[in-house]
C-alpha cells in the first residue's frame, strides 16, 4: 500500500483512496468463498456492492408482518406470533398408536391473519422445535410460499426467535449467525435466498462494515456539503443497522446521491473527453451530393428534420468529435435525417459507418439508402464523391469473396458509406478516412462498443470520427441523463407527410376465440384489396430458445406478473396452421434471425417487392423495415412484448397512403398488468407518452437495459421516476466537479469515475 494524491491510498494499484478501496474488495476475501459463491448468484461481487443490498423493510420487537401480502413461491422473511403448535406421530405426545412421519405444526399469526408452518423430522428434532416454539413468542421465520389444502405454508422454514428488545434468544437455522446483528432497536428485513435467509444477510452486513471500518468520506466535503448529504460510513451504518427510523431516509439519500453523482460525474467526464479530442471538421459544401440528394427527395422536409438537421450540421462543422443522440417517434424520418448527415461527411472527404444491430436491418438499411439515393448510389470514390457514392454491406455471414470485396472498399475509401452489424467492430475492418459514425437502435449497443471504432481510429493516427447516435424508442429525460448523459439530444416528434391512421384493438384471444377467425379474414380481405400484411411470433420454434426468438432485449421484454403462462406462439408453428387453414390461397413467407442471410435477405426482398402477401416473422422486423403497401399486422400472444416493442412493431404498418390495423392477440386476463399495457400501446400512438408509461410499469432497470448495464439494471438505488431532481442535481454538482479538476486530480473522484468505468468495462467484457 502506498500513498497517493490528497492523502488516499492505492490497494493493488486499483483505488487511490482507503474508501475505495475497502468497497472494492472482493466479497471472498472476507466472508469466505462458499457465502461469497452464494451472494455472486445475486449478482454482489464486492463488499460495496453487499452494502448497496438494503433491507427492504424493518421491524421493532413489537411490530409484526402484513401476513395478507403474500403470495405463491415468494421468499419471505416474515415476524410473527406464534399462536399454537401441534406435534403428530410422536411417541408420547397424544394418545393412540403412532402412525406415520413425525411432523410438527405451527401457526403463526400477525392478529388479523394467519400462516401455517410445517416441520417433518425424527422425534427429538420435533421435542426441540416444540420447545422453541411457544404459544405467545415472537420470531422471524423464512422460507418460501407454498400452498397446503388450500392455505399458504412455510414448509421447513429457518427462524429466530425473539425477546421484547429484539434479540435472538433461539431458534432453528440452517445458517449458523451471531446474535449481536439482532440486538438492534430495529430488524432490517433483506431480499433473501433460501440459502442466504435475511439474518445470514444481516451477519454478512456487518461483516461488511467491520471491513469498512471508520475510514474517511471518499467525496470532497465541498461536494457533500452542496449535496447536503451524511457521511459515508454514517449512511452505511445508518441504513443497516438504524437506532431509530430517523436515520433510514438521510442514510439512503446519501446513498441514493452517490449513485446519481457516479453518473453524472462520469458522464461529464466523457462529454470533456470528447471535447479534447481533435476530429477533422465536416462543414456542408455546397453543389455536391447532399444538395443533389435534397433535389430528388420527393417531399418536403418536416420542420423538425430541418431543425434536427441543422444542429448536426453545426457539430460536424466543429473540430472536436460529435456526440450526438437523435431520439425520434416511430416513422419521424430519422433514417433521411441521418443519411443527410453521412453524405455532409462524404462530400467533405470522408466515409460514413452505419451500425445496425442485426443482419436483416442492416441489410434493410442497405437496400433503403441505396433505393433513397438512387441514380447517386454509383460506385465512386472519395475524390468524385461530388458526383456519387458508393454504399457497401458488411456483415458476418456474408460469404468470403463478398466480405473481402466489402473490407477493401472500405479500407481504399471506395466505398463512402459502410452499412453493417457488429461486423463493423472486428479488427480486421479499416477505413481510408472514416468521418461519421451512426449507431442505429442505440439500445443494442453498450457504450464500449459505439466508442470502439472512433477508438481505433484514433489508435491509427487518424482524427476520432463524428458520431451520432439513434433511437426509435422515446427516452424519458431523467433515464436520457443517465444513461446518455455524455450526448447532446435532438428529438423528432413531427412525421412526414403521407402516413396513413393505424388503428389498434386488442383481441381477447381467450374469451373470444371466434375474433382470432376474424383477424385471418381481415388479412385476407386486405390482400384482396392489394394490400400485404404482418404476423408476428414471439419465438421461431418449439424447441428453440435461443435469445433471438425472444424479446432481443431486457427493455423489450414484458415484467414478470408471477402468473404461468402458456407455451408462445411460434414461427414455423403459426406459419404451418396458415397456410394450411385460413390463408391457404395467399403467398406467405416466414422470416426469423436464424436463417441464413441469403434467405432472410431474398424473403424481404420478395415481401417488399410485392412478391409476398404475407410474412410470418418475429421480431427481426421491429425496426428498419419499410413496406408503404402494409396495412395489417396481427400481433400473436403480444403480452410477450413490451410496450416499446409493440409501439415499434406497430410503425411497419401506415407507412404510406393506406390505413393500417394493428391486432393483438392476448390470453391475459382483464385485470392484469399484460393487459394493461397493450390497453396502454391500443389508446395511443404517441410513443413519449408510452415511454412514461413504459417507465411507471417495468421501471428503469428494464428501461435501461441489459445492453448498457450487462445485468437486469444497472441502477442500485436510484428511481429514475422519484429521483429524477436528484439526477439533475447531482448532475450540474458533477458538471461543476470537472470544470474545477478537469483532470481529476481529487483521489475520490477520480476513483468515482474508475468505478463505474471498471464495471461497464468488465461487464461488457462478459458479454463478449
Amino acid at each position: 500500500m502506498v500513498a497517493a494524491r490528497g492523502g488516499g491510498t492505492v490497494v493493488g494499484s486499483d483505488w487511490r483512496t482507503e474508501a475505495f478501496a475497502r468497497l472494492h474488495t472482493r466479497l471472498g476475501s472476507v466472508l469466505g468463498d462458499k457465502t461469497a459463491a452464494e451472494f455472486g448468484k445475486l449478482g454482489l461481487q464486492t463488499v460495496g456492492d453487499l452494502l448497496a443490498h438494503l433491507p427492504r423493510r424493518y421491524f421493532s420487537g413489537t411490530e409484526l408482518s402484513d401476513l395478507s401480502a403474500l403470495e405463491e413461491g415468494e421468499e419471505v422473511a416474515v415476524l410473527a406470533e406464534v399462536q399454537r403448535v401441534t406435534a403428530h406421530n410422536v411417541p408420547g405426545r397424544g394418545s393412540g398408536a403412532v402412525r406415520g412421519k413425525p411432523r410438527l405444526e405451527a401457526v403463526i399469526t400477525d392478529h388479523k391473519g394467519s400462516l401455517t408452518l410445517a416441520f417433518f423430522g425424527k422425534a427429538h428434532m420435533i421435542a426441540y422445535w416444540h420447545d422453541q416454539l411457544t404459544p405467545g413468542s415472537r420470531g422471524i421465520f423464512a422460507g418460501k410460499v407454498g400452498v397446503f389444502r388450500d392455505q399458504f405454508q412455510l414448509a421447513h422454514p429457518d427462524f429466530v426467535m425473539l425477546d421484547a428488545n429484539g434479540a435472538v434468544v433461539g431458534g432453528a437455522r440452517r445458517n449458523e449467525v451471531l446474535t449481536r446483528v439482532t440486538r438492534v432497536p430495529l430488524i432490517g428485513i433483506y431480499p433473501a435466498t433460501r440459502k442466504l435467509p435475511t439474518w445470514a444477510i444481516a451477519e454478512c452486513v456487518a461483516l461488511a462494515l467491520e471491513h469498512l471500518g471508520e475510514v474517511d468520506d471518499p467525496l470532497p466535503a465541498a461536494v457533500r456539503d452542496h449535496a447536503g448529504v451524511v457521511g459515508l460510513v454514517e449512511a452505511y451504518r445508518g441504513v443497516h443497522l438504524p437506532q431509530t427510523r430517523a436515520e433510514i431516509d438521510p442514510a439512503r439519500a446519501r446513498l441514493r446521491f452517490d449513485e446519481a453523482f457516479a453518473i453524472g460525474l462520469t458522464m461529464a467526464v466523457r462529454r470533456a473527453d470528447a471535447v479534447a479530442h481533435g476530429a477533422t471538421p465536416r462543414p456542408r459544401v455546397p453543389g455536391r451530393l447532399l444538395d443533389a440528394f435534397d433535389a430528388r427527395l420527393p417531399f418536403e422536409l418536416t420542420e423538425g428534420q430541418q431543425q434536427v438537421s441543422a444542429e448536426i450540421f453545426a457539430d460536424l462543422a466543429q473540430s472536436h468529435p460529435m456526440q450526438r443522440l437523435l431520439q425520434g417517434e416511430v416513422g419521424s424520418g430519422k433514417t433521411v435525417v441521418a443519411l443527410r448527415a453521412m453524405l455532409t461527411v462524404v462530400d467533405g472527404g470522408g466515409q460514413a459507418a452505419l451500425l445496425a444491430p442485426t443482419e436483416v436491418l442492416a441489410t434493410q438499411h442497405f437496400h433503403t439508402l441505396t433505393r433513397m439515393l438512387g441514380e447517386l448510389a454509383e460506385a465512386g470514390t472519395l475524390s468524385a464523391a461530388e458526383h456519387a457514392t458508393r454504399l457497401t454491406l458488411l456483415t458476418g455471414s456474408l460469404p468470403a469473396a463478398r466480405r473481402r470485396e466489402a473490407l477493401l472498399a472500405a479500407t481504399s475509401g471506395e466505398a463512402g458509406i459502410v452499412i453493417g452489424t457488429h461486423a463493423l467492430l472486428g479488427d480486421r475492418v479499416q477505413f481510408a478516412d472514416l468521418g461519421l459514425v451512426v449507431v442505429d437502435e442505440q439500445h443494442r449497443f453498450g457504450v464500449e462498443q459505439r466508442a470502439l471504432l472512433g477508438a481505433r481510429a484514433e489508435a491509427a493516427g487518424a482524427a476520432r470520427p463524428h458520431v451520432l447516435v439513434m433511437t426509435a424508442t422515446p427516452i424519458p429525460r431523467s433515464v436520457a441523463m443517465t444513461v446518455f448523459g455524455d450526448l447532446e439530444t435532438s428529438t423528432l416528434r413531427q412525421s412526414p407527410g403521407g402516413r396513413a391512421e393505424v388503428r389498434t384493438v386488442v383481441v381477447d384471444s381467450r374469451s373470444h376465440p371466434a375474433w382470432v377467425d376474424r383477424a385471418w379474414a381481415l388479412i385476407a380481405e386486405q390482400v384482396a384489396a392489394g394490400r400485404q400484411a404482418y404476423v408476428v411470433c414471439p419465438r421461431i420454434s418449439e424447441t428453440d430458445r435461443s435469445e433471438e426468438s425472444r424479446p432481443l432485449d431486457a427493455e423489450d421484454a414484458p415484467p414478470d406478473d408471477g402468473v404461468p403462462v402458456p407455451p408462445a406462439a411460434t414461427v414455423e408453428q403459426t406459419w404451418a396452421e396458415l397456410t394450411a387453414g385460413p390463408l391457404a390461397e395467399l403467398r406467405v413467407g416466414m422470416l426469423h434471425g436464424q436463417l441464413p442471410a441469403e434467405q432472410k435477405e431474398e424473403r424481404m426482398a420478395a415481401f417488399a417487392a410485392g412478391e409476398l402477401d404475407v410474412l410470418v416473422s418475429t421480431t427481426v422486423i421491429e425496426v428498419g423495415v419499410d413496406v408503404p403497401n402494409a396495412s395489417v399486422m396481427v400481433i400473436c400472444d403480444a403480452d410477450r412484448f413490451g410496450i416499446s416493442q409493440l409501439h415499434q412493431l406497430r410503425g411497419r404498418i401506415g407507412r404510406g397512403g393506406h390505413a393500417g390495423t394493428c391486432l393483438l392477440l392476448t390470453a391475459a386476463e382483464p385485470d392484469s398488468l399484460a393487459r394493461e399495457r397493450l390497453d396502454a400501446v391500443a389508446s395511443t400512438r404517441d410513443g413519449f407518452v408510452l415511454a412514461e408509461v413504459d417507465l411507471e410499469q417495468r421501471r428503469e432497470g428494464d428501461v435501461l437495459g441489459a445492453s448498457q448495464s450487462g445485468r437486469r439494471t444497472s441502477l442500485r438505488m436510484l428511481r429514475v421516476l422519484r429521483d429524477g431532481d436528484l439526477i439533475e442535481q447531482a448532475r450540474g454538482i458533477a458538471d461543476a466537479c470537472v470544470r474545477a479538476d478537469p483532470q481529476l486530480e481529487d483521489p475520490g473522484l477520480a476513483d468515482v469515475v474508475a468505478g463505474i468505468e471498471q464495471r461497464a468495462a468488465a461487464e461488457w467484457l462478459e458479454r463478449s
